[in-house]
C-alpha cells in the first residue's frame, strides 16, 4: 500500500498554542521528517482559509503558498492538496501555478481538485456560494482546461463557466508520459469527492486518482458507482488509483489511546470551542477506522487494500506537538502494509 501524510497547517486547529512565528519551523520539520524517511510517498495540505469545525481566529496557512515552499524545501516526497477548490482561483491561473510548483519541485506535484463545500469561507472571501450544479460545472470545465494547458501548452474553451482563448502554459509541467500516473493529464489529477452523479463521472473521464469514503461499506459502494461511470465513458476502471483519507490515532494501550484522543479534544478547547463540540469531536475520532492499536489499524487497512484502496493518506491530530504516533505507525504499521 502507498502512504501519504498531511502536514498540519492549522485548518483543523492543529497548530493551536504554537507561536505563529514558529509555525513554519514546525510544518517544515514534519515535511522533512517524511522526506528523509521511506514510509510516506507524499505530503499533503488542505485548501481552506478558515478553521473547522467552525471559523475562528486560529491560523490556517494557504495551500499553494505551502506547496511552493515544500517544493523548494524537500527533495523526494510528492506534494499534494486534498483538495484544491476549483472556484477559489481561475483554472488557467491555477494550472500555471501548479506548473511552476512542478518545476520548482523537479516534477513532484499532484493536483487534488474538487468542487468546494465550505459555505462560510466562500461567502467571507467574496466568492458567493453557487449552487452545487454550478460548482461541479466549474470543476468539469476546469479540469479540461488543466489537461489542455498541461499536455498541449495552451487551452481554449468556450464553456458555461469559463471562457479561455489560447491561454498559454509555458513551460509546461515537467511531468509527462514518463511519470507514473501522469500519462493522461501531465500533472497527476486527483478528483476528490464521492458525488455519485457528477463528481465520480468527472473522475471517470479525467482522474488518475480518486479520493472518497474510507469505510469498507462506503468505499465499496462508491467504487461500484465509479466502475459504472468508467464503463459508460469507455475508461479502464483499474487505471484509476482509488485512495482514501484516514484520521490516525494510534497507541499500544487503551490508556495511551484515551490520552491521545483527549489531547485532540484539548486543542479544540484551547481554541474556545464549547464542551459539547469537544465531546462530539472526541466521539467522532474514536469511531474512525484507523483509531486503535497498530494491529487493529493494520487489519483495517489490509482489508481496505483487498477492496481496492491502494493509497492511504494519513492525518495525525497531534503531529505538530508529538511525533511518537507517527513514529509508531512508521515502525509497526507501515512494514505490515508493505507485505
Amino acid at each position: 500500500m502507498r502512504l501519504g501524510i498531511f502536514v498540519p497547517q492549522g485548518w483543523r486547529m492543529d497548530l493551536v498554542g504554537i507561536d505563529p512565528a514558529q509555525h513554519w519551523e514546525v510544518m517544515l520539520g514534519l515535511a522533512k521528517h517524511a522526506d528523509d524517511g521511506d514510509v510516506f510517498e507524499s505530503i499533503w495540505v488542505y485548501d481552506h482559509f478558515h478553521t473547522v469545525p467552525e471559523p475562528s481566529r486560529e491560523a490556517t496557512h494557504e495551500a499553494w503558498t505551502l506547496m511552493a515552499a515544500y517544493a523548494a524545501a524537500t527533495s523526494r516526497v510528492r506534494l499534494g492538496q486534498m483538495c484544491t477548490c476549483m472556484s477559489y482561483r481561475e483554472p488557467t491561473y491555477l494550472a500555471k501555478v501548479a506548473a511552476t510548483v512542478d518545476a520548482i519541485s523537479g516534477g513532484r506535484t499532484e493536483m487534488g481538485i474538487g468542487g468546494g463545500w465550505y459555505e462560510h469561507e466562500w461567502r467571507a472571501y467574496g466568492y458567493g456560494f453557487p449552487s452545487a450544479g454550478d460548482r461541479l460545472g466549474r470543476l468539469r470545465e476546469g479540469v479540461e482546461i488543466f489537461r489542455q494547458m498541461w499536455t498541449q501548452g495552451t487551452a481554449t474553451l468556450d464553456g458555461k463557466h469559463y471562457q479561455v482563448d489560447g491561454a498559454l502554459c509555458a513551460p509546461r509541467p515537467l511531468q509527462g508520459t514518463s511519470a507514473p500516473g501522469s500519462e493522461r493529464n501531465g500533472i497527476p489529477m486527483w478528483v476528490a469527492g464521492g458525488g455519485e452523479k457528477v463528481t465520480l463521472r468527472i473522475a471517470a473521464e479525467y482522474a488518475d486518482y480518486t479520493n472518497f469514503d474510507g469505510t469498507a461499506a462506503g468505499f465499496d459502494h462508491k467504487s461500484e458507482v465509479l466502475r459504472g461511470h468508467c464503463r459508460a465513458v469507455g475508461r479502464d476502471f483499474d487505471s484509476i488509483v482509488r485512495s482514501a483519507n484516514y484520521n490516525v490515532v494510534i497507541a499500544e494501550t487503551e490508556k495511551e489511546l484515551d490520552e491521545r484522543l483527549a489531547f485532540a479534544g484539548e486543542l479544540f478547547r484551547k481554541a474556545g470551542l464549547s464542551e459539547s463540540r469537544v465531546d462530539a469531536h472526541i466521539a467522532d475520532l474514536r469511531s474512525q477506522p484507523a483509531v486503535g492499536t497498530p494491529e487493529q489499524i493494520v487489519s483495517v487497512l489490509q482489508d481496505m487494500e483487498r477492496r481496492g484502496m491502494t493509497y492511504a493518506i494519513t492525518y495525525f491530530p497531534e503531529a505538530a506537538y508529538d511525533r511518537s504516533g507517527i513514529e509508531l505507525f512508521e515502525r509497526e504499521v507501515a512494514p505490515a502494509l508493505r507485505g
